[in-house]
């Protein structure tokens, strides 16, 4: 992709529309609405209400897809993704079906051999098979025979109109097959991003039905004159916006809505910070009894603000709006949100003004929702190793941020022109990047890859 030289008073053009992601929020928000009055729409049109609201698993489910949905038509027929370079698509120049067989049959010899690698590797684990993950094992299962079935006519007709059909799986067909020269390194990007796939995919599967259920089940009569209960509500509603969108992001890799993954993050370090952060990971770090647990003999803002109405009101409003700049923040990536990956560039949204405004709003909320140097023990003790262990969580973070950077900075001319462009315009990021050079006036304003 080039460079595209923006004005100095804009960012770069970002590779993703402002719209798509709104798009999905709007269906997102009516599912919701629909799933909440079902029992009065069941009643109108004659039905049995006696179930209640749509608030189960397969709701949260069926929510996830058709915004997905949404999104996807507004992508091709409002935004024409389909016609972007960067899909490496020509449509006009077909490639007769005898043809497109040459290298379907190899590249669908690496699919499916990588979906059943994957498939035994879940088998292999045993946290997929207890807790919210066996949702997801369902759904997956339930999926897979369609998925190998549909692969087929799929992969033919892509491969008919693509510029080079032999991409990083075709060369993971074509190591197992042995009958083509192959590329090791484009084996390894086929595997980053299935790795990312199969692990963040079934995580975000997971976690869609709880936080569906409460918002749906909600029972706004008894929260909208609580500030800690409303606080809450509106927290759980934007968790369950980003975990909705965020779902459609990993499962809509498709190459024809230009949202397929370019590379994953070659660097080990990247790796290692994220994957930190995740289950089964992350029990053994941040949970209850983890390594870095912060919150030992702890409460929450609405313990420690009990009694003053107008400041648990104030508080709940800040939080609100720093789990609302976290939801925007997946809501910008539209169909192409998900962890390691460069899927394109993003400029717009919350990233016109800092370059990681999800990790920084997310680490914001926790030290002004957790509090981890107030204790309820009195204990100096463990509110010093509180505070010492959520500022180690906060540094993850910034290293999780700087191996993106590192790895964007290495793919994409219009990452490194944003770069730049934040370095001085960001309303964040160019501040704090002043402040830094202050502080060590040898430093470069460029990152370098780390390894």
């Amino acid at each position: 992709m080039s460079a595209h030289h923006a004005p100095a008073s804009q960012p770069p053009a970002s590779d993703v529309s402002p719209w798509v992601g709104f798009v999905g929020l709007a269906v997102l928000l009516s599912c919701i609405a629909f799933a909440r009055s079902w029992p009065d729409i069941a009643l109108a049109l004659g039905m049995d209400a006696s179930r209640g609201p749509l608030s189960g698993p397969h709701a949260a489910l069926a929510t996830m897809v058709v915004t997905g949905l949404a999104m996807a038509a507004w992508s091709v027929l409002v935004d024409k993704v389909h016609r972007n370079a960067s899909t490496g698509i020509d449509w006009d120049n077909k490639r007769p079906v005898s043809q497109a067989l040459e290298t379907a049959t190899t590249k669908l010899a690496g699919l499916w051999a990588t979906w059943v690698i994957i498939g035994i590797l879940y088998a292999l684990g045993r946290w997929y098979w207890d807790g919210q993950y066996l949702f997801a094992m369902r759904v997956i299962g339930a999926a897979a025979i369609p998925l190998f079935i549909l692969s087929v006519p799929y992969v033919i007709w892509l491969d008919r109109v693509m510029k080079n059909p032999a991409d990083h799986a075709w060369h993971f067909g074509a190591m197992l097959i042995g009958r083509e020269p192959w590329d090791g390194d484009e084996v390894k990007k086929h595997w980053r991003a299935w790795i990312i796939k199969g692990f963040f995919g079934a995580f975000m599967i997971s976690i869609l039905p709880p936080g569906f259920a409460s918002i749906v089940e909600a029972d706004l009569s008894v929260t909208v004159s609580d500030p800690v209960r409303l606080g809450v509500l509106l927290f759980e509603l934007l968790f369950v916006i980003d975990v909705q969108i965020g779902t459609v992001g990993y499962l809509l890799t498709l190459r024809p809505l230009d949202a397929h993954i370019r590379s994953g993050n070659p660097f080990l370090a990247g790796w290692l910070a994220a994957l930190i952060c995740y289950p089964p990971f992350v029990f053994a770090f941040m949970g209850n009894g983890g390594i870095i647990q912060y919150e030992y003999n702890t409460a929450d803002w609405g313990y420690w603000f009990a009694g003053h109405d107008t400041l648990l009101w104030f508080w709940a409003a800040w939080l609100v709006f720093l789990t609302a700049i976290y939801a925007w923040a997946t809501i910008a990536f539209g169909i192409r949100f998900s962890n390691l990956t460069y899927r394109g560039v993003l400029t717009n949204g919350p990233y016109r003004y800092t370059r990681h405004p999800a990790y920084v709003s997310k680490n914001l909320f926790w030290w002004c929702s957790a509090m981890p140097f107030l204790v309820t023990s009195d204990s100096m003790a463990d509110a010093i190793r509180n505070t010492c262990f959520l500022a180690i969580v906060s540094a993850i973070y910034y290293w999780r941020a700087r191996t993106e950077e590192a790895h964007l900075l290495a793919e994409d001319p219009k990452y490194r022109a944003y770069y730049a462009w934040m370095e001085q315009h960001g309303l964040l990021t160019a501040p704090l990047s002043r402040l830094l050079r202050r502080a060590n006036p040898r430093k470069r304003s460029e990152v370098r890859p780390v390894q």
